[in-house]
C-alpha cells in the first residue's frame, strides 16, 4: 500500500517532503563512487540501446504497393510526396478530429504532449530524413491548430485506409519508410511506451532504417556514414554549408580526445 506525499511550505516559500522515505545524505566522495558504479549500468543500457538499434537496420522491409492519398497545404499528395525528396520518412499518426477529446480547439492531449517535444526539423532533414503528421481532421482545422500551438511540423489529413493499414487507426504510433526511387517500404513501426519518448533527433533517426549515419554505428555494408559530429550544424545553417566547417572540426575533434581520456580514466580506477 503507497502513502501520498505530503508537502508543508515553509516560511520561506520552499516545501519540505513528508510521507517519503528518501536516499541516505553522503559527502561528495561517497556521492560520486555511488554515481560511478551507476555509471557502469547507464553505460551497459547504452549499447544495449545500440545494438537494439542496429538490429533495427537490419529489419526487413515491406513494400508498400497501395497508393495512398492526403491532403496537404496545396492539395492532393501522395506518400511518395510526403518524403519531400528525401530518402526516408516517419509519419506520425496524431489524433485531431471529431470525437477526440479536445476537439476542435485542441488535439489529443497525449499526441500534443509529443507535439511538444519534437526538435527543430532541419537536423533530421540533414540526415535525407523527413517527419510529418498525420490526422483526420481537415487542413483549415489544422493549420488552425499549428498556429495556436506554434508547431512547425507537416501535417496532413488521412483520406483513405492508410491508418488501418498501418495500426494508427485506434491509436497513436510512428510508421517508418524508405524509398527507392518511387518503390516505397515500410522497415519499421513504434507505439504505445517506445512511442512517448519520440520527439530528439536521435531518437527518430535510430528507428529509421539508416539510423544517425556516423561511423560508430554497426550498420550493413554501404549504408552511408559520416565522421562523428562533424555534420552538426546551427539549424539556419545546414543549406550553407556543403562540407563540415573546419573549425567546428576542430573543436569535435577536441571532444571527442576529451571523451576517450576520461573514460580510460574511469575504467583505470574500476580496474577494467
Amino acid at each position: 500500500m503507497t502513502t501520498a506525499v505530503k508537502t508543508q511550505t515553509t516560511g520561506s516559500g520552499e516545501t519540505e517532503l513528508r510521507g517519503m522515505k528518501t536516499p541516505p545524505t553522503v559527502s561528495q566522495q561517497e556521492w560520486e563512487a555511488a554515481w560511478r558504479q551507476l555509471l557502469v549500468k547507464e553505460k551497459e543500457f547504452t549499447r544495449s540501446r545500440d545494438a537494439l538499434a542496429a538490429q533495427r537496420r537490419r529489419m526487413p522491409w515491406m513494400p508498400v504497393e497501395k497508393t495512398y492519398t492526403f491532403e496537404g497545404p496545396q492539395g492532393k499528395v501522395s506518400l511518395l510526396d510526403l518524403f519531400e525528396g528525401r530518402r526516408q520518412l516517419i509519419v506520425y499518426r496524431a489524433f485531431y478530429e471529431p470525437g477526440v477529446f479536445g476537439w476542435p480547439e485542441h488535439a489529443c492531449r497525449g499526441c500534443s504532449l509529443g507535439a511538444d517535444q519534437v526538435g527543430h526539423l532541419a537536423h533530421l532533414n540533414a540526415r535525407d530524413t523527413t517527419l510529418v503528421y498525420a490526422s483526420r481532421a481537415g487542413q483549415e482545422d489544422i493549420a488552425r491548430l499549428k498556429k495556436r500551438m506554434e508547431w512547425e511540423m507537416p501535417w496532413y489529413t488521412i483520406t483513405d485506409s492508410f491508418d488501418k493499414d498501418f495500426g494508427v487507426d485506434e491509436w497513436h504510433g510512428h510508421n517508418v519508410f524508405i524509398r527507392d526511387g518511387e518503390k516505397i517500404f515500410r522497415t519499421y513501426y513504434i507505439n504505445n511506451r517506445g512511442d512517448e519518448a519520440m520527439g530528439t533527433v536521435w531518437s527518430y533517426l535510430d528507428i529509421t532504417p539508416l539510423g544517425r549515419q556516423e561511423v560508430w554505428e554497426d550498420s550493413p555494408e554501404g549504408y552511408p556514414q559520416t565522421q562523428t559530429y562533424k555534420w552538426w550544424n546551427w539549424h539556419d545553417t545546414y543549406a550553407a554549408e556543403s562540407t563540415p566547417n573546419e573549425k567546428w572540426v576542430q573543436v569535435s575533434d577536441a571532444g571527442e580526445a576529451a571523451f576517450r581520456k576520461e573514460s580510460a580514466e574511469m575504467k583505470q580506477k574500476q580496474g577494467v
